[in-house]
């Protein structure tokens, strides 16, 4: 896989410098893996998750939404197996004492081996990890690390202690009072929004008269308590999950799982990247509750990366919650079983998950949008960094800006933007000259900017421009928000 570092770093730097996004609590030096969205970070962040709930919710008419609590009942998660499945195997240098999770540090190190040109043995690893970590083979994994001479890069040693398992979620008090013996009042931070889905199945289902197949869709924080969070906004303590889960007749669940997998892919390629930049990757090692699961990747600066899950949970959760918590999870199917000439009746739904992590899928968007150019000429040198978001993704869709900050032009730039703000986000910049605001609007990915000048005044027309082409003309002040309107749609 091709990487480049150096493109990421950009990307960083460039979120931070136009208000997309800042570390969290700098200015007391920051926390680790923890981030702030800016202000054109919160807009692009909202943008998407708009774009996802009504691609589900509005374009599905068997999907509806809702929002659980982050705290459940601690049971919930004892029945979906977190307390005691929700691990990563985990290895420690003894000089250092630092903490690696197995797959981070292998993979790290394939990386290198990849960059340096070796490629072929990168895979050979890599493919060596993954059958050993499906078979939870925490004697192989060691030896791996060992026999390939993998450092610590701290102390650079490859002094390594036995894999071990460690649990992600994070555990917190409920309550006012603590209980004597410091457990009845033990809650934890959700690491998954999916359970908030499978304890309301039931209610949904009833209060919406859904007919299977339905799916339910939640946008929401989740919480890992991951010890290698790294690589930017990409593997956080704290992050965003867009989760739907599609309910649906035991037996059909392959004919499901295939359609969602093409859905979900559709809807990235909606966003106009290229299919090279997807591909599917197959899980070797299914979770406890799966017969089916794959990843949807993207070509990220930093190689191809997980964005999305497609998994077949089978009946899996809603069969726990029912055992644990001795309410029935049924639906009665009254749809006719052509084999038997009789309803479904009774039974326990398979299930069908889709999850894209908000956060990775702002990362890739932003990777897809940055671009550098340049623009220079016989007569002189010029670039710029552009963000080429498509249009309804955009965190401003236009930049009103006035030509000179007199002479009536100020207070035309400001009608227009009171006619167009209550149908899109505008901006209103009268600041420097027309060219660096320009390169401003084109920095935080612009699609459109309109220009009042002196002919204004003349004929009520006015010079828009376009991000991508940078091309400019004229139209009637009349039709501009139609323009925009249609690009943003």
């Amino acid at each position: 896989m091709a990487t480049d570092s150096n493109q990421f770093q950009k990307i960083i730097s460039h979120c931070k410098e136009y208000g997309f996004i800042f570390p969290g609590s700098e200015i007391y030096d920051g926390q680790q893996a923890v981030y702030d969205y800016g202000q054109w970070g919160s807009e692009l962040k909202k943008n998407i998750k708009d774009y996802w709930w009504d691609s589900m919710t509005r374009m599905h008419e068997n999907i509806v939404g809702i929002d659980a609590a982050i705290f459940m009942h601690p049971t919930t998660w004892k029945a979906s197996g977190h307390i005691d499945n929700f691990n990563d195997p985990m290895i420690d240098n003894k000089d250092s004492k630092k903490r690696y999770r197995v797959d981070h540090l292998i993979e790290t190190f394939a990386e290198e081996l990849t960059s340096s040109g070796n490629e072929i043995l990168a895979n050979e690893i890599l493919s060596s990890m993954e059958s050993l970590l499906a078979k939870d083979d925490f004697l192989g994994l060691k030896k791996l690390i060992e026999d390939k001479k993998i450092k610590c890069n701290i102390s650079g040693t490859c002094n390594w202690t036995d894999v071990r398992q460690f649990n992600l979620m994070f555990s917190t008090e409920f309550g006012s009072t603590a209980s004597e013996n410091g457990e009845d009042n033990i809650v934890y931070l959700r690491p998954e929004t999916a359970q908030g889905i499978f304890v309301n199945f039931l209610n949904v289902q009833k209060t919406g008269r859904m007919k299977i197949p339905f799916g339910i869709a939640q946008i929401g924080k989740a919480f890992r308590n991951e010890i290698v969070a790294r690589q930017f906004i990409f593997r956080m303590r704290e992050f965003e999950q867009m989760e739907m889960q599609f309910f649906i007749r035991p037996g059909t669940q392959k004919q499901w799982y295939e359609f969602w997998k093409a859905e979900r892919l559709k809807w990235h390629l909606s966003l106009g990247t290229s299919t090279d930049n997807y591909r599917f990757h197959d899980h070797i090692k299914l979770a406890h509750y799966a017969d089916a699961a794959c990843d949807i990747e993207y070509n990220f600066p930093i190689g191809f990366k997980e964005v999305e899950g497609i998994h077949s949970r089978t009946d899996f959760d809603l069969k726990q919650h029912q055992e644990f918590s001795k309410k029935k999870m049924q639906y009665f199917d009254n749809d006719i079983d052509e084999a038997t000439g009789k309803p479904f009746g009774n039974y326990i739904p398979y299930v069908i998950e889709t999850s894209i992590g908000l956060d990775r899928m702002f990362l890739l968007v932003m990777s897809q949008a940055y671009t550098e150019e340049d623009l220079s000429t016989a007569e002189k040198q010029d670039s710029r960094v552009v963000l080429k978001f498509p249009a309804k993704l955009a965190p401003l869709k236009l930049a009103v800006l006035p030509l000179v900050k007199k002479d009536g032009l100020p207070e035309i730039a400001r009608k227009i933007m009171d006619d167009c703000k209550s149908s899109f986000r505008c901006f209103y910049e009268e600041k420097d000259t027309i060219g660096k605001r320009y390169r401003r609007m084109d920095a935080i990915g612009t699609p459109f900017c309109v220009t009042v000048d002196y002919q204004t005044k003349e004929d009520n027309t006015v010079t828009i421009r376009y991000r991508d082409s940078m091309k400019q003309e004229r139209i009637s002040i009349e039709s501009l928000k139609d323009i925009v309107l249609l690009a943003i749609r």
